[in-house]
C-alpha cells in the first residue's frame, strides 16, 4: 500500500521531503510534481524500481528515462555539455523541457540510447521536485505519469493514489499538476532541435537554431 503526503505546493514540510528520499534510496517508486506533470521517479540506477516503472507504464526496453537534475552542474556531470549548448542551457533552466545530450561515463549503459549513446536531462521549475533533488543530492530516474491506454499525464494526486496505491511506494500531493509533458529538444553544439512540443515554448529553440 503507497504512502501518502500532502505536501504544501510552495513551502515543502523539510520531514516529508527527507521520508520521501529515504524511500527513494531504499528502493522505492515515487509519484512527484513538476513543473509540466506528475511524474514517477527511483533512484538513479536502481535496475529493479526501473522495471517496476516500466510495468507501471506499460512500456518496453526501449523506453528512454529522463535525469531530473537540480541544476547545470548536476547536469553536466551526466552529458558532454559544449560552451555552445550551455548557453542554450542556461537561458531555458530551469523549465519544462527535456534536453538529448551526448551521456559521459556516469551514466548507466542501460539508460543511454544504444545507438546514440544519448541521454535525456532536466532541471525543473518545481519547488518540491527541486526539494527533493537537493536533499537527494543527485538526479531522480523518472518519466512522466502517462497510464496504459492514455494519451495526457494523470493530473490528480488523489485519482493517482487510487490507481497506483499497489504499484507504488509513495505519493506526493502537491495538488493538480499540468497536464503536458516537456518539450524535448536535441542540442548538438549549440543548434537546437525541437522533436516534440510540450509545456515548455519552442520558440526560443527557433532561435538558437538560427544563429548556430
Amino acid at each position: 500500500m503507497a504512502q501518502y503526503f500532502q505536501i504544501h505546493p510552495t513551502h515543502p514540510q523539510p520531514r516529508l521531503v527527507k521520508r520521501a528520499v529515504e524511500i527513494v534510496r531504499a528502493g522505492g517508486v515515487i509519484v512527484y510534481p513538476t513543473d509540466s506533470s506528475y511524474a514517477l521517479g527511483c533512484a538513479l540506477g536502481d535496475k529493479g524500481a526501473m522495471e517496476r516503472i516500466r510495468r507501471i507504464r506499460r512500456v518496453d526496453d526501449d523506453h528512454h528515462f529522463t535525469l531530473v537534475c537540480r541544476d547545470l552542474s548536476e547536469l553536466s556531470q551526466y552529458a558532454r555539455v559544449t560552451n555552445a549548448d550551455y548557453r542554450v542551457l542556461k537561458a531555458a533552466t530551469p523549465g519544462a523541457y527535456t534536453f538529448i545530450l551526448p551521456a559521459t561515463r556516469e551514466v548507466p549503459r542501460r539508460l543511454q540510447h544504444p545507438k546514440r549513446k544519448t541521454i535525456g536531462l532536466r532541471v525543473p521549475d518545481h519547488v518540491i521536485a527541486q526539494a527533493l533533488l537537493a536533499e537527494l543530492g543527485e538526479p531522480l530516474m523518472s518519466s512522466t505519469l502517462i497510464l496504459p491506454g492514455e494519451l495526457l499525464p494523470t493530473s490528480d494526486p488523489e485519482e493517482i493514489r487510487e490507481r497506483l496505491e499497489h504499484d507504488v511506494d509513495l505519493v506526493l500531493d502537491g495538488g493538480p499538476c499540468g497536464l503536458e509533458p516537456t518539450t524535448v529538444v536535441v542540442l548538438d553544439d549549440g543548434r537546437a532541435t525541437v522533436v516534440r512540443e510540450g509545456r515548455g515554448s519552442a520558440a526560443p529553440f527557433s532561435v538558437a537554431a538560427a544563429r548556430a
